[in-house]
């Protein structure tokens, strides 16, 4: 049987295919880069060349964090969260509770900051002004800022922030049709288009504040504030006049109650000047911010009590938010911060630990750079064991 399969060369295999020459061979070219030559520099860290490093970061963390919290601690603030103004407030004035109002002074306040809401119309329950009367304890030196405060509120939402067409700011005098779909579902109204259109000019802050601290006493008096130059230099020349008419636009739905009659040819908003609505349209990157509404760089606010009139227009309860009157200064980095300086001294506190520490292993346990001893390529036993066979002569079959 065998015989006969190898008359039949079944089993016998084909010679082997003759190699291809190869024209792209694998092997990289001969350079210091791609063979991995080129020189580098490895340091060697060892507690010695550390230890002036960590020094070096303490003594420089160290003198910038308490700079920076001092400047902190001398920046003034006061705060009233005034949400609940007109569900908790009365025609007379009460005292805030103590949970919505926040300040920082060089002196105690000897006066409970109270509000109360008056009716503007008596026709119309919704048209409320929440007066709030408070103490500043010491004179509060230039400049004093006026800030309004929200929470839980998101203008970093990718949707809510393309919500605007750049065209159309700038004054050029868009068909609906034309305007960006980022606008979109405030493009426009029948053959009107919406101007501003999108999101972020329909969600627009709308309460009123006062120009003025008006004095509550007859010790007191006026302290006036004004809303120019509130807003960026470049936002100021980025918006300009529309050449829009007022029968070709329709104001944003939640504006109805400034414009409840829509546009006319005389009340149409110039975006130029309307600086408040150039500080709106710079959206925030956290749920919590602030935004520049009023300010006095010319003159000092002497101590006293004052009431500030603010128009409630602007619902927060419909996203879980609260809205907050804010009456500060400004240090080397803005308004009363502390985390910044603490974070400083956190790390300055870490590199001196270090520092610390390795000094004690560098005085009481000193280590040879390069000692063989610290060397382990296995576990004591084993270690033994080699020792132990360590001569043996290994046969060179073994071996292959």
């Amino acid at each position: 049987m065998s015989s006969f399969l190898k008359k039949l060369n079944i089993f016998k295999r084909s010679p082997p295919a003759p190699p291809q020459p190869n024209d792209k061979p694998n092997k990289p070219p001969n350079t210091g880069f791609r063979q991995q030559r080129l020189k580098s520099w490895q340091p060697i860290l060892t507690p010695q060349s550390v230890l002036p490093i960590l020094i070096f970061f303490a003594c420089l963390f160290t003198p910038i964090g308490i700079g920076l919290v001092a400047s902190s601690n001398g920046v003034q603030d006061f705060s009233i969260d005034y949400s609940h103004c007109d569900t908790m407030a009365s025609e007379d004035f009460q005292d805030i509770p103590g949970k919505y109002v926040r300040h920082h002074f060089k002196q105690k306040i000897s006066y409970q900051p109270q509000w109360r809401t008056v009716s503007n119309d008596a026709s119309d329950n919704d048209s409320l002004t929440c007066q709030l009367q408070f103490e500043i304890p010491n004179t509060i030196k230039k400049h004093v800022y006026v800030y309004y405060k929200l929470t839980n509120f998101y203008q970093n939402h990718r949707r809510y922030v393309e919500s605007f067409d750049y065209r159309q700011l700038k004054g050029k005098a868009l068909k609906y049709q034309d305007l960006s779909i980022h606008c979109k579902p405030l493009r426009g109204v029948g053959e009107k288009a919406v101007y501003p259109c999108g999101l972020i000019a329909n969600s627009m802050f709308n309460d009123t504040f006062a120009k003025l601290f008006t004095g509550a006493d007859d010790d007191t008096e006026n302290f006036e504030l004004t809303n120019k130059h509130i807003s960026w230099s470049i936002d100021r020349h980025r918006y300009k006049m529309t050449k829009y008419n007022a029968s070709e636009i329709v104001p944003p739905p939640n504006w109805s109650k400034k414009y409840p009659n829509g546009y006319t040819d005389d009340n149409i908003p110039n975006i130029h000047d309307w600086e408040e609505f150039q500080v709106w349209m710079r959206t925030a990157p956290f749920p919590k911010f602030y935004k520049l509404a009023l300010k006095n760089e010319t003159s000092h606010l002497p101590s006293g009590k004052y009431t500030m009139n603010i128009g409630l227009n602007y619902p927060v309860s419909i996203f879980g938010g609260s809205k907050s009157f804010i009456i500060t200064t400004n240090g080397v980095t803005g308004s009363r911060n502390l985390s910044l300086g603490i974070t400083y001294l956190i790390v300055a506190g870490l590199a001196a630990l270090f520092a610390v520490i390795f000094l004690v292993k560098m005085v009481f346990q000193p280590r040879t750079l390069g000692d063989h001893n610290y060397l382990n390529f296995g576990d004591s036993e084993g270690g033994e064991h080699d020792e132990e066979n360590i001569h043996e002569e290994i046969p060179l079959r073994d071996i292959l």
